[in-house]
């Protein structure tokens, strides 16, 4: 995910393991995705695609 968003953003993404399982993607402070929220690890290019409408 990380060369994704390096890939189609151009932006450096941070991993910041907390443990328990959870899997949010901030950018800025915002929650954009939150895997507890949906259940599920997001699809390629999903993230891409919440961030470029932000």
């Amino acid at each position: 995910m990380a060369a994704e968003l390096s890939k189609d953003l151009d932006v450096a993404a941070e991993l910041c393991a907390d443990g328990k399982g959870i899997f949010d993607i901030l950018v800025d402070g915002k929650l954009i995705y939150s895997k507890y929220e949906t259940g599920r690890f997001p699809e390629p290019g999903e993230v891409t695609k919440l961030i470029g409408s932000d």
